[in-house]
């Protein structure tokens, strides 16, 4: 497979694993109780802001690997 065509599908599979991760984590914040105070919110928002960046990474270093000879 050509770098070309891995960046293509790496950024399909950067918005789809973005939008899942996104629905995923307000699914679980809206089943939250309402009453939970804010320094056990920070932990969840740290974790659902920056959880992402993992897999994410893993897709751009394989959209980065130079083609084959």
């Amino acid at each position: 497979m050509t770098q070309r065509n891995r960046k293509l599908i790496g950024i399909l599979l950067l918005l789809g694993s973005i939008v899942a991760w996104l629905w995923v984590g307000t699914a679980i914040y809206l089943h939250l109780p309402a009453e939970l105070p804010w320094f056990v919110l920070i932990p969840y928002f740290l974790v659902a802001g920056m959880g992402w960046c993992l897999p994410a990474m893993w897709i751009i270093a394989w959209m980065a690997r130079p083609d084959r000879s």
